[in-house]
């Protein structure tokens, strides 16, 4: 029985590659109980984007900010750029902004574009805080990192997207307000320790994700993943936690509408 409903907490359905049938993906999307997504932007160059894709669909809810695996795109004046649309558009959240260092070369430690990346993020950190809005957060290889700097803002609330860290650090995650974003990597069965924190984590800290275009699940591996497939995430949690889809969908459609205002 397929559940009542559930909510895409990350999807580039902006990205070209949905540009021939979109409508068509909204469609499965919603065929699949999917009622709602959330679209975060990854470059100031694709917020107008974002923004007419909310006003066209009312169930498509965009985030603005500055992704760190696209930095030669960003700009210090887009920072200023960013708290003007904060002020005058319809905004769900910040970002997807975070720190990335997995892009590095191993050789070298790329000192300056990693402290770039580091100050585009705490400044967008600052301009969620002030408006009082969520994050959502991209990181690799700079959990700690990241987490440092959640503590320094404790009233700050968001998601770390694909989580993959450790127990531990979900818990101080969680201990400091955030929620925890899982996908498509959970479906295999190799993804070990992704499978055994879906297991173990609080139900009421976890959000469930497609990052689509990106990232498809173990049944879509070597396709372009769409928010449909969310419903096959939303199984596999299920089964992992030994409970009904149904809970599943529901408790985590519940964390999504909590942390981004979401109208039931």
């Amino acid at each position: 029985m397929m559940p009542q409903n559930l909510i895409d907490t990350h999807c580039h359905l902006d990205n070209t590659r949905f540009d021939t049938d979109r409508e068509a993906v909204l469609l499965r999307a919603a065929q699949n109980s999917v009622s709602d997504l959330l679209i975060p932007a990854i470059a100031a160059s694709n917020w107008n984007t974002l923004k007419s894709l909310s006003i066209q669909h009312k169930n498509l809810h965009a985030a603005y900010g500055l992704h760190p695996m696209f930095m030669s795109q960003h700009h210090k004046k887009d920072l200023d750029h960013l708290e003007k649309w904060l002020q005058s558009e319809t905004v769900i959240a910040v970002g997807e902004c975070g720190l990335d260092f997995f892009i590095f070369d191993k050789q070298s430690d790329h000192q300056q574009a990693k402290q770039f990346q580091q100050e585009i993020f705490s400044a967008q950190l600052d301009l969620a805080q002030q408006y009082k809005l969520p994050v959502i957060i991209h990181s690799r290889k700079s959990l700690d990192l990241v987490l440092k700097e959640i503590r320094l803002r404790p009233h700050l609330r968001g998601v770390v997207h694909s989580f993959s860290g450790s127990l531990q650090q979900a818990h101080q995650l969680i201990d400091q307000g955030f929620y925890l974003g899982f996908g498509g990597p959970i479906t295999y069965a190799r993804a070990k320790k992704r499978r055994h924190l879906v297991r173990s984590l609080p139900l009421d800290a976890l959000l469930l994700e497609t990052d689509a275009p990106d990232q498809p699940d173990a049944v879509h591996y070597g396709l372009r993943n769409e928010p449909a497939f969310l419903i096959d995430i939303a199984r596999t949690v299920a089964n992992l936690r030994d409970t009904s889809l149904q809970d599943i969908a529901s408790a985590t459609t519940k964390n999504a509408q909590t942390l981004f205002n979401i109208e039931k």
